[in-house]
């Protein structure tokens, strides 16, 4: 059964975009996932096909009308997938979100615009609230895409090589080791030594180090996880033990 994503967008020329190159494009063309685009403004109101008004209290700008959206969201059929709302207040958007969307039937993604979209439709059709993060953006668009080829690309069949996905950044809280090819020697600088001498056991080490090296260095974040999730292994091993 395909992956089924439906985005709903007031920009619906945006899509596929880079959706559809790549392996992301075979994979749709394969009947792996599929995607349905729907134009918000076939649900507006009136002449004019509104979907935004005033924000209630005043202020700049705009605002989503919730019966604009509620109607566009009410007309795809749910078949159990989450509808998502990119906005740059929402949960971080993470690896290990994109395992959990990957894990089921799909997703809808609606895109937002202007000052954001009425709370009530989001609280309405518990919509969750998805950040790509701490930046903000004209619109969810460019945003919905890259969650989903995070997503999409972790779908079994997809990837060519799915050994790729496991030593990938973030898959086990680190950030990738440096990878190297050919010309051995280049502008002076050799590939390690160490990663052309057939001992695998010693290139796996070397590779975990420069992943813990690059993760402390560069996401203390990341690095204080991934401290915290090895000592509490480490205290249930202890217990064991006991």
């Amino acid at each position: 059964m395909a992956f089924d994503v439906s985005i709903i967008t007031l920009f619906p020329e945006a899509f596929p975009g880079l959706l559809d190159v790549s392996i992301l494009g075979r994979a749709r063309k394969d009947g792996i996932w599929s995607l349905d685009v729907t134009d918000l403004r076939q649900f507006g109101l009136g002449k004019h096909r509104q979907v935004d008004e005033t924000p209630a209290g005043g202020g700049a700008g705009l605002v989503m009308r919730p019966d604009v959206a509620a109607a566009a969201l009410d007309a795809q059929e749910r078949k159990g997938r989450p509808l998502v709302y990119l906005s740059p207040r929402g949960r971080p958007f993470d690896q290990a979100m994109a395992k959990d969307f990957a894990a089921g039937p799909g997703l809808v993604c609606f895109c937002g615009r202007f000052e954001g979209l009425d709370q009530r439709v989001i609280d309405k059709r518990n919509m969750i609230e998805v950040s790509i993060g701490d930046f903000v953006l004209a619109g969810g668009e460019a945003a919905a895409q890259a969650m989903i080829e995070s997503t999409v690309r972790l779908l079994p069949g997809v990837a060519g090589n799915g050994a790729s996905l496991e030593d990938e950044s973030f898959s086990h809280g680190l950030l990738e080791y440096p990878q190297y090819t050919l010309p051995r020697m280049w502008e002076n600088e050799p590939t390690p030594d160490v990663l052309l001498s057939g001992d695998h056991g010693k290139i796996s080490e070397w590779r975990l180090n420069r992943s813990k090296l690059l993760t402390e260095a560069r996401r203390p974040d990341l690095w204080a996880a991934y401290r915290n999730g090895q000592d509490l292994r480490a205290s249930e091993t202890d217990d064991e033990h006991d």
